[in-house]
């Protein structure tokens, strides 16, 4: 069984990719997703979370072509 998650957010490094012994693509990388919200006692506070995304195959050559550092994702 799979979860399906949407991450948005911004590329916190430029994507590593490197191939599997059989030859498939692997792209690693990190997203940052930020949230605001007001605390109970009616102050701001800013949460910064951090992902770390794998991606295979086709869709890891087009993220390592497209994305950099900064990116919004």
């Amino acid at each position: 069984m799979f979860h399906t998650l949407i991450i948005v957010g911004n590329v916190g490094r430029d994507p590593e990719m490197r191939y599997t012994p059989s030859g498939q693509a692997v792209t690693s990388f990190s997203v940052a997703s930020n949230r605001r919200y007001t605390s109970s006692n009616g102050e701001q506070v800013n949460e910064t979370i951090w992902f770390r995304v794998s991606a295979w195959g086709k869709q890891a050559e087009i993220c390592n072509q497209f994305l950099k550092k900064g990116s919004r994702c």
